[in-house]
């Protein structure tokens, strides 16, 4: 999967985290410390292993670049920044059942702007999935060439 690159210096207006908590009752923000094994497991059970690696760098980044979405207590999704490469987005996912919500795109819009109040200027989504999704939602670009990207030659 490509590579994309989105322009944060020119991301679409959003729905506040506290907008979007009042209207739904789903609460973004980062991560805590000691949710790391509950998170950790969560990724693990839904998605992959590889996405518990980058997760778990996301933990020990200060501050930590590992972002949930939660409801009454219960992990909805995640997504993570700066864990493969600084500058990356990604991972990021949301449970099957609670999709359809607008989960990922908060998740998503929150994090790119969370990247741009680090300083980042541009952010790279890595191994792009749902690569109409993110151009609609942020205007990202595929990167020519990127196909295996940093990816080449991991291990699985």
């Amino acid at each position: 999967m490509s590579d994309m690159l989105v322009k944060l210096y020119d991301l679409p207006p959003f729905e506040s985290v506290e907008q979007y908590e009042a209207r739904t009752g789903i609460t973004i923000r980062r991560a805590l410390a000691p949710e790391k094994h509950v998170v950790s497991k969560w990724v693990g059970e839904h998605f992959d292993m590889r996405w518990v690696s980058e997760c778990e760098v996301g933990f020990a980044r200060a501050p930590i670049t590992c972002i949930i979405a939660t409801e009454n207590g219960k992990l909805l999704g995640f997504a993570c920044y700066d864990t493969t490469m600084k500058g990356f987005f990604g991972p990021t996912g949301v449970d099957e059942q609670e999709r359809g919500r607008g989960i990922g795109k908060q998740l998503l819009l929150y994090t790119l702007y969370l990247m741009r109040m680090d300083g980042y200027g541009y952010a790279a989504i890595g191994g792009a999935g749902p690569k109409d999704f993110y151009a609609k939602a942020t205007g990202a670009v595929v990167i020519e060439g990127s196909e295996p990207g940093i990816y080449k030659g991991m291990l699985r």
